[in-house]
């Protein structure tokens, strides 16, 4: 166990986050998309008049075929790319708001094309944002500036979405209106982000370059393989989907209570994010990344127990005892996302971090795209199948995670490594900003 902890210094931190510039970005971006990505099934069947279900297909495809590129985002990162990956995800989601727009009425495939970009952009953007700031940001501060940016990008999604919601009223041309100020969001943030200049020469890591020069050096470390975190990790993210899935098919088809019970869930878990996301991570510090990632499975599955409780309890106080289990769900979610992508970062060597980002980000991507469906078809069974199922396997992910060694990998952190050592997985880095 750690003993020291890091302070929140707003300036340092934005500095730890990339930047004024690029902080600006992140808000821009995540502005832009809560204005669009919470209503696109409903632009594609309000605007351009598709049915529900080939407009759920082509958002799907868009998802898992985005997937597909994350791998070539990783080997980009590792060529030492950082600000422009950033801006290239945000850039291929203004050409998906673009199609988007040009999309006639009637026409499934150009809005195939169109959420296909879009899903690329979605899926690139988390692991090139994580190398980014684990260029900048070392030790226990990079962990803090993670937090920083989910935290500052849950209230930028959540403020779009509460314009949108306030503009709906406009029909399809508000919809529209929206769809072109998300595009021009989405502009604006990758200028930002791409004049942040920041690059990485990962062969400058001072351990490994002395390696390189010293005769008969062994080979740079591999990439780590981290099997039982990444199939954790396509269990944990089922956390995610919690208060937008699970929650409001419970509360509105099993307790019947009204659909203000599931907006005010997904406010209170917007709001818990972008308040605690940050000092909870600074708590966390003084314990190893790979415990708190093992805390957040057992909370997880603590408050997964306690909805199978709350539902038990019928029409009447089932509503409200939902909403409060939901708050631990929600301290879970924060714990896991503060501990998990700050791990594999201190796993990976210099000169992988691109590709294992792009590993750790595949498995969540996965995750997210399965946990719809899964969720979906155990609630079909009763809330002994949904709850129980979800407990049992997120149980199991934690010890997974708590039992796995880190083999083959040499921590290179400031702060505290995964099992409390000191690494640093950032090779030199060069900006202007």
């Amino acid at each position: 166990m750690a003993t020291t902890t890091t302070k929140i210094r707003p300036g340092a931190l934005v500095r730890a986050s990339g930047g004024p510039r690029y902080a600006v970005a992140l808000a821009v971006d995540a502005l832009g998309t809560g204005l669009l990505r919470p209503f696109l099934l409903l632009y594609g069947v309000t605007v351009l008049r598709l049915s529900a279900p080939v407009t759920g297909i082509a958002m799907t495809a868009g998802v898992v075929l985005g997937l597909v590129c994350v791998p070539a985002v990783g080997r980009w990162l590792d060529r030492g790319a950082r600000s422009t990956v950033v801006a290239a995800s945000m850039l291929v989601r203004v050409l998906g708001v673009a199609l988007l727009l040009a999309t006639p009425a009637g026409h499934p495939w150009p809005f195939a094309t169109a959420a296909l970009f879009l899903g690329i952009g979605n899926q690139a953007w988390p692991a090139a944002h994580a190398a980014l700031v684990a260029t900048v940001a070392h030790g226990r501060e990079r962990d803090t500036a993670l937090a920083a940016g989910r935290a500052l990008r849950n209230a930028g999604l959540g403020t779009g979405a509460l314009i949108a919601t306030a503009c709906l009223t406009g029909g399809t041309t508000a919809l529209r209106a929206l769809a072109v100020v998300t595009g021009l969001a989405y502009l604006a943030a990758a200028a930002l982000a791409w004049s942040v200049h920041l690059r990485a020469d990962p062969a400058a890591d001072p351990a490994e370059a002395g390696a390189a020069d010293a005769p008969l050096a062994p080979a740079p470390a591999p990439a780590p393989r981290m099997r039982a975190l990444l199939a954790a990790n396509v269990v944990y993210v089922f956390c995610l989907n919690i208060p937008e899935i699970a929650l409001p098919l419970v509360l509105v088809t099993q307790l019947h209570a009204s659909p203000v019970w599931s907006a005010a869930v997904f406010v209170a878990n917007t709001l818990l994010v972008v308040t605690l996301q940050v000092p909870v991570t600074v708590l966390m510090s003084r314990f190893s990344r790979r415990s708190v990632l093992a805390l957040a499975g057992v909370i997880l599955t603590v408050s997964y127990l306690g909805f199978l409780v709350a539902t038990s309890l019928g029409h009447g106080w089932g509503a409200p005892a939902v909403a409060a289990v939901s708050v631990v769900c929600t301290l879970g979610e924060i714990v896991y996302a503060g501990s998990a992508t700050a791990l594999v970062t201190v796993l990976a060597p210099a000169h992988a971090l691109g590709r294992t980002l792009a590993r750790f980000e595949l498995s969540t991507g996965f995750g997210l795209a399965v946990s719809p469906a899964v969720i979906t078809a155990l609630a079909a069974h009763g809330p002994a199948a949904l709850w129980g199922g979800l407990a049992g396997a997120t149980l199991l992910s934690s010890a997974a995670v708590a039992a796995e060694k880190d083999q083959g990998t040499q921590p290179k952190d400031s702060g505290t490594g995964p099992n409390g050592s000191v690494a640093s997985t950032s090779g030199a880095f060069s900006a202007d900003s």
